[in-house]
């Protein structure tokens, strides 16, 4: 689309084209706010994200347990902290260290947190970032916890994509816009700086840089005793990268390959390898996990351990090191397993524990304290069950976990059955999918069914609890689908990888092959199905739209990818090259072209109903794409309907008001075209 009519709708808060978003998502609003089902899904959804008896996840810091709250009295947040007694206890004691909206009001603006670093051993120097509105932009602003304040002259991040780490107490590592030449061409930092306190960030020299076409670079420092090191990492794109250690001033490079990942951890190096690596003999395949001591590996030695080798089933879904141990998620055709290995004591004796938990259940183990005990704590969720959280300690042999709370039901889940099925795709390939619906479901096509879905940047999609799906869909009568298409993490990379760049179409043939299992098992027909994707999922049921939309009664397109053509010159969209290609490349675009969901639209098909959603602080996934898209299919006489939120970022809200919002009306929307008897 050479000369596209909609380019001004790029301009983002331009004076006509907010004129067009106001206009628009005033008509959503008047339309779907009619809905007899939306009221019920609003107030549903808002009460379940500010009850009270919420589950408080924490997180350790020296003496205290960490945790970020919002409520109806807050709904911008509280940092607060507790003891380890008060968290066990059924009425836990908060100690309110900020609040936002205090903060916001008396500073006017809309913060959202993104979070805090505590410098340790003493934990009550603090680094802040906060984000106005909810953009991926964000500040950092120094805080002590024994003033309960900013500190005057402290370290302030300007508004940037990027971050800060401490170095020690009164030097930090910060990789942020320092100014023209310090970001890459995807928008990210391309420079670290080691910033003292006192000093203008200006002029804190540059210790680390990448190239202005890589994807960004980064920096850490661990200060764990004896093992205290400063790294680097330099991303070339969203798949290769170079991580580097400073030794005796030196930075010296990990020598591996470039698409593997790797992690530091006391005397222990871990890789993930994305490609089969042959090294003399030896081919470790892709998906593996390899273990070596890291002095070692600097001196010369590649005798790694394998600690997992993945086969046709199996895939390493993450891992994470407590002081003595590597604890291993893995995913066994889209069920979790969790092995403990104790690096120093036989490291292929992996220990596979049995948590107690459902069999189509997600499973997490994080450290409590990574650098000074084993005790994880256990995560545990399904699609129908609340998240539930545990301690278990790792070194004790005969240690069983020890249940520490449980999130409430939102929904009733009573006579809801989840199972697991298997759809053909166009290639012959089995796609697994998880179906959430009544145990005795009628098979006669009539179910109102809304599947999800991804397919993209190596990310599985596994059982959670999702209240709001509960209450908007499930406890209402519909049947819930999740499927896993490749592009995403489901079988590691070689699953992410069959439908890279121009294999993305497999990903598409996928989801239009769950679609269709759906139809032919009775669970539901084509008026009564309908799909829902954001920002990569987006890209996908906008395919589903363009390409499939005889198999669909309805599609909402959240935050999305659509125009394919000019994502890599909008917002973050060049660091997505790597999973896309690069449309300026004529054989790229070839394929980009077949899959790009704005130049696929063919006015003469047949559309079916289309719900299109973004922010206007979307600074990663571009707001104009949902925008262009929604006026093309206006002008051809299609039914859509657009909203846009005014904050959130690419998440979609800010506060629990925006998320049930930003909930209520596709969720309407679906009941509407679907025909769900509510």
């Amino acid at each position: 689309m050479s000369n596209d009519p909609n380019l001004w709708l790029e301009d983002v808060t331009g004076k006509r084209a907010m004129e067009w978003v106001t206009a628009r998502s005033a008509e959503a609003e008047e339309d779907l706010e009619a809905e007899p089902t939306f009221a019920g899904i609003h107030a549903d959804v808002l009460a379940a994200l500010q009850a009270d008896d919420r589950l408080a996840v924490v997180a350790q810091a020296g003496d205290f347990l960490y945790n970020f709250w919002t409520d109806a009295e807050h709904p911008r947040g509280l940092w607060r902290r507790t003891t380890w007694d008060s968290y066990r206890s059924d009425a836990v004691e908060w100690d309110i260290l900020l609040d936002l909206d205090a903060l916001g009001a008396t500073e006017g603006e809309s913060w959202v947190w993104h979070g805090a670093r505590l410098l340790r051993p003493g934990y009550h120097k603090v680094l802040i970032t906060l984000s106005p509105g909810g953009s991926d932009a964000d500040v950092t602003r120094e805080f002590d916890l024994q003033t309960r304040e900013f500190v005057d002259n402290g370290f302030v991040r300007p508004e940037s994509k990027g971050g800060i780490t401490w170095l020690d107490a009164d030097t930090t590592l910060v990789f942020t816009d320092g100014g023209p030449g310090s970001m890459t061409s995807s928008g990210y930092p391309r420079t670290v700086r080691e910033w003292k306190r006192g000093t203008e960030l200006r002029e804190a020299p540059i210790i680390f840089e990448g190239e202005t076409e890589d994807l960004l670079v980064q920096a850490s420092h661990d200060l764990t005793p004896g093992f205290e090191r400063t790294t680097f990492w330099r991303a070339k794109d969203f798949y290769t990268h170079q991580q580097y250690v400073l030794i005796d001033g030196e930075q010296r490079l990990i020598d591996i390959p470039d698409s593997a990942e790797s992690s530091l951890h006391r005397e222990w190096l871990t890789i993930l390898l994305r490609h089969d690596w042959e090294i003399g003999d030896t081919t470790h395949p892709s998906g593996s996990v390899l273990v070596i001591d890291f002095d070692q590996f600097m001196a010369g030695s590649r005798d790694f351990r394998a600690v997992f080798v993945p086969d046709a089933h199996s895939s390493l879904d993450g891992w994470a090191w407590t002081k003595n141990y590597l604890v291993l998620t893995v995913l066994h055709d889209v069920r979790h397993q969790v092995r403990v290995i104790n690096p120093s004591a036989g490291i292929r004796e992996a220990q596979d524990l049995e948590l107690g938990v459902e069999d189509l259940a997600t499973v997490t183990l994080g450290p409590v304290d990574s650098r000074e005990s084993d005790v994880v704590w256990v995560y545990a969720t399904s699609f129908i069950t609340p998240l539930t959280v545990g301690l278990l300690d790792l070194a004790s042999p005969q240690a069983t976990t020890e249940m520490l709370k449980q999130g409430p039901s939102r929904f009733d889940s009573t006579g809801l059955a989840v199972t697991q099925h298997w759809a053909t795709s166009a290639d012959g390939t089995r796609i697994p999918y998880f179906q959430i619906g009544s145990a005795d479901l009628e098979l006669d096509g009539s179910n109102p069914t809304v599947m999800h879905g991804y397919g993209g940047f190596e990310i599985p999609l596994t059982p959670a609890y999702d209240a709001i799906t509960g209450l908007a869909w499930l406890s209402r009568g519909g049947v819930y689908v999740v499927a896993n298409i490749r592009g995403g993490g489901e079988f590691g990379p070689a699953w992410h990888q069959a439908a890279l760049r121009e294999k993305r179409v497999r990903a598409y043939e996928d989801f239009a092959a769950v679609a269709r299992d759906l139809v032919s098992r009775g669970v539901t027909s084509v008026e009564h199905l309908g799909c829902v994707g954001r920002s990569n999922g987006g890209l996908l049921v906008g395919n589903m739209l363009t390409g499939y939309p005889d198999d669909f009664g309805a599609v909402v397109c959240q935050v999305p990818l659509l125009d394919m053509h000019r994502y890599t010159k909008l917002l973050a969209g060049a660091s997505w090259m790597a999973e896309y290609g690069d449309p300026d490349v004529a054989e790229d675009w070839e394929f980009l072209e077949g899959y790009s969901a704005y130049h696929r639209f063919n006015p003469k098909d047949n559309t079916p109903p289309t719900y299109l959603a973004t922010s206007t602080k979307d600074d990663r996934v571009h707001p104009g794409h949902a925008r262009k898209m929604a006026e093309l299919l206006r002008t051809a006489g299609k039914g859509v309907t657009y909203w846009e939120q005014t904050e959130g970022g690419h998440g979609g809200a800010s506060t629990a008001e925006q998320t049930a919002q930003w909930h209520a009306l596709p969720w309407a929307f679906l009941h509407r075209h679907l025909g769900s008897d509510d």
